[in-house]
């Protein structure tokens, strides 16, 4: 179905929901299919977590990614123009927060009581439309402190003692690089205006740096060389299992005191993953901005109610130490940045995203790519949080109207990365009230 341009793309009206089917309503795009053969490295990179926190063996685990890959793809299927992803800041401390409990059932039972209060925040906000009150009311301060801070805890995650760079830092550092050059670089840019081999390399986005961390890796003995096995092509995930060991409807229902003491870490867990939302407002306005043949429309309380029905299908299903979040912001960038390009370039926000969620659902469970990709999970993890550190930055900055909007940021997003998200959206209200509010004054604090 084209669009006509000027209008959005088509779409069956659902309430809320606009609902897009591939092939039919939007196109298939050939480069986001080829990055999500080899992206799909960073959504198995939860296989070692799972193995580890929750005990499981490895084809459980892996059965779990299967599950939520294909939860992933409700995003564009239901409207929101987006590629969701997990909760990534949040990681370090829900795993923290686990290693609180025994592990087996009682652990089990901690992370379902998180991803399911979770599941309801994000159903709340989106029901009551607080999302979309919340994205206008706050002011630019506080939502670029909020991106500063997720920049600055990608990042330094990446550094930090027993951070992956210590384990792989030729690999990290080259394939960081190449996907910085790729993805942001001016001279890059003007080499593809004139030559058409780098810009066919250019429309792959992350790929080629995930490609020469698979290289890198080995010849450095960084990583293992990939043992491709080429016998069975499908992995049928085992979900009767999966259900049998994970879920509540076999193992029981968590206390009403551990949902009591889960509370404040899923709170915790909601604002960080607030800072998605202003992230994908971001980017998508300024795609908006380019790209006058499309409206792309991002409705906050969607994309909460789309983020609520998967982690409560994940929680009642198989708990997710990653939970599910709204936003995986270095590849919506990468799909953003080709589709800036102009309509021959990508015909539609939703060809993006859609082909690329659709192509990782299925990839995750062809063997002879999983096994393929497996050394390099770590290093192609640490690409992507190297990347989404760089865009959050870099759109926090742009956001800021006014030098006190910047220094309001900046100290936010420092403490939200020393102290969490708690303290940094304390310190960033506060600091607003005592610097930038005047109800004597009439300006725009809002984007």
């Amino acid at each position: 179905m084209k669009r006509v341009s000027g209008t959005e793309q088509p779409y069956i009206p659902l309430g809320i929901f606009k609902l897009r089917i591939p092939f039919i309503h939007y196109k298939f795009e050939i480069p986001e299919a080829a990055q999500a053969i080899l992206m799909c490295a960073t959504c198995l990179g939860a296989i070692p977590v799972l193995e580890e926190y929750l005990g499981l063996p490895y084809e459980l685990a892996w059965s779990m990614v299967i599950i939520n890959g294909v939860l992933y793809f409700l995003h564009a299927t239901l409207g929101d123009p987006v590629v969701p992803g997990w909760i990534t800041p949040a990681i370090p401390l829900v795993l923290a927060y686990l290693g609180n409990y025994t592990l087996g059932e009682e652990r089990i039972h901690a992370l379902i009581a998180v991803q399911l209060l979770v599941g309801i925040i994000f159903l709340l906000m989106g029901a009551t439309g607080l999302a979309n009150k919340l994205m206008k009311i706050i002011p630019i301060s506080i939502q670029a402190g909020i991106l500063l801070g997720a920049g600055f805890s990608a990042v330094m995650t990446e550094f930090s003692v027993g951070g992956r760079f210590g384990l792989y830092p030729i690999s990290i550092t080259i394939s960081g690089f190449l996907a910085y050059f790729l993805l942001f670089s001016s001279v890059f840019a003007s080499l593809r205006k004139k030559y058409k081999l780098i810009n066919s390399i250019g429309k792959f986005g992350m790929l080629p740096a995930i490609l020469l961390g698979i290289i890198i890796g080995p010849i450095c003995q960084e990583i293992a060389a990939p043992q491709v096995e080429i016998g069975t092509f499908i992995f049928a995930p085992k979900i009767k299992e999966v259900i049998e060991t994970v879920s509540p409807l076999s193992i029981g229902w968590p206390s009403a005191q551990m949902f009591l003491t889960a509370m404040p870490m899923a709170i915790m867990c909601y604002i960080i993953a607030f800072g998605d939302f202003v992230t994908a407002g971001a980017l998508l306005e300024e795609s908006n901005n380019i790209r006058t043949d499309e409206v792309i429309d991002f409705n906050p309380s969607r994309s909460n109610l789309i983020s609520a029905l998967r982690n409560i299908l994940m929680a009642i299903i198989c708990p997710f130490t990653q939970l599910c979040g709204p936003l995986w912001a270095a590849v919506t960038a990468s799909v953003s940045q080709r589709y800036k390009e102009g309509r021959s370039a990508m015909d539609s926000i939703f060809g993006g995203v859609g082909t690329f969620r659709l192509m990782t659902a299925i990839c995750v469970a062809i063997i002879p790519i999983v096994t393929l990709v497996r050394p390099v999970l770590p290093i192609a993890l640490s690409i992507t949080l190297l990347v989404q550190g760089f865009i959050c930055t870099n759109l926090a900055m742009k956001m800021c109207k006014t030098d006190t909007d910047k220094g309001i940021a900046g100290v936010m997003g420092a403490v939200l990365t020393m102290k969490g998200a708690a303290w940094g959206l304390a310190v960033g209200i506060i600091l607003y009230l005592l610097l930038s509010f005047n109800p004597y004054e009439k300006k725009p604090n809002h984007i």
